[in-house]
């Protein structure tokens, strides 16, 4: 009888009957479930390995457990910690520089008012995300080469060449302004979308009163889109230990390593280069729970300031 009641209650929910009324575009969702259950819920066993110890060979889960041994090891490693504040100070200057241009050039953006001209100018922010990163590290090296334009320019005015690309201060700068080349214009989407949702009846009522373009913007568009500001804001804060890995791989060398090593660079060459694999995974679970833990408090601070989370 249990049971029989529990089965009621599951067919007559709302969800149950969304479901079953359009089964077809749910249907759309296996392939993504597959895709995230094979390759991305799947190999989070291999996290055990973190506690055991791993050889090689068939034992993919490691011959003997140590506990926390490695976890303690890459504490006491220095060259850890340079990682982890190197990721830290990579990631933050990229959010604090990256995070506000956006808004201001989707604002920017949002103002063009000759459509043509406001599609142009879309199309050509949005090209250099649809470059290939090994093509996007090519065209760094080449631009700040001893032999490149920047020298040259440099030259031109009677200063002398500089080695940005093997010189460790110059790393950040090169990381973060490239990045924000690369991402301003597909940044700037999602906010294109969320203030098209907004009531123009608002944008009317604040004409009226006698509103410039510069206080329809901080008065209407920026509140109107604040949910999604801090959503996007939230998912950043949790990949603040997660700078791009494979723009630093291509870019960084042995010079750089003082400024350039991050966390994920230092993963791959313990874990990958160096067969050290239950050392990386302890790493690698260490800095997915200090992303765990920073996506949740920003959550919860997002929602009680703004009432806007991602849960």
């Amino acid at each position: 009888m249990a049971a029989h009641a529990h089965d009621n209650r599951v067919d007559d929910s709302p969800l149950w009957k969304h479901v079953k009324k359009e089964w077809k575009l749910y249907s759309f969702l296996i392939l993504p479930l597959i895709y995230f259950a094979i390759f991305k819920y799947a190999p989070m066993i291999g996290n055990i390995i973190a506690f055991r110890k791993y050889r090689g060979g068939p034992n993919i889960l490691g011959s003997e457990w140590v506990g926390f041994q490695y976890f303690q090891m890459f504490m006491k490693d220095p060259t850890f910690w340079r990682a982890f504040f190197n990721d830290l100070t990579l990631s933050v200057s990229y959010l604090v520089v990256k995070f506000p241009l956006v808004l201001i050039f989707a604002l920017l953006l949002n103002e063009i008012r000759w459509m043509k001209w406001k599609k142009f100018v879309q199309t050509v922010s949005y090209l250099p995300h649809f470059i290939s990163m090994v093509i996007v590290a090519g065209m760094v090296k080449e631009m700040v080469s001893l032999s490149g334009p920047i020298n040259a320019f440099l030259g031109w005015l009677g200063y002398e060449s500089i080695g940005f690309i093997s010189l460790p201060e110059w790393f950040s700068s090169i990381y973060v302004t490239s990045g924000v080349w690369q991402s301003l214009g597909w940044g700037t989407i999602l906010y294109l979308a969320a203030m098209t949702a907004i009531n123009t009846e608002l944008y009317e009522a604040a004409r009226i009163d006698g509103a410039s373009r510069f206080r329809l913007a901080l008065h209407v568009t920026i509140p109107g889109i604040l949910p999604t500001v801090m959503v996007l804001l939230i998912l950043d804060i949790g990949s603040i230990l997660g700078s791009n890995f494979e723009k630093i791989l291509l870019l960084y060398n042995p010079l750089t390593y003082e400024t350039a090593d991050v966390i994920s660079t230092y993963v791959y060459r313990m874990g990958i280069t160096g067969g050290n694999f239950s050392y990386a995974t302890a790493v690698g679970l260490f800095e997915g729970i200090i992303g765990l833990i920073l996506v949740t408090i920003a959550n919860e601070i997002s929602k009680r300031t703004t009432k806007s989370s991602l849960w």
